[in-house]
């Protein structure tokens, strides 16, 4: 599986418009992506994780499940 550079491109330019950085280790058929927030990052902008795993699969050509996602913090929890 190859990710696609111009569009992991795109989505970080997305998340560093709001000050989330994006990292993604991608092996065989799993991926890990943390998203870490900057001093300026905007808590309401990031999406739910499960939308995120989502929008990252067919960029990382990696199935949505087997994506392990980690969170500045889990602002869509709410008190879960």
């Amino acid at each position: 599986m190859s990710i696609d550079q111009a569009q992991i491109h795109a989505l970080r330019s997305s998340l560093e418009a709001d000050d989330y950085h994006l990292d993604v280790q991608v092996s065989d058929d799993t991926a890990v992506a943390t998203i870490t927030a900057g001093p300026d990052a905007c808590a309401e902008c990031l999406v739910p994780k499960d939308l995120m795993r989502s929008m990252l699969a067919p960029i990382l050509g990696v199935d949505a499940d087997r994506i392990e996602m980690t969170y500045p913090v889990d602002v869509h929890t709410d008190g879960e």
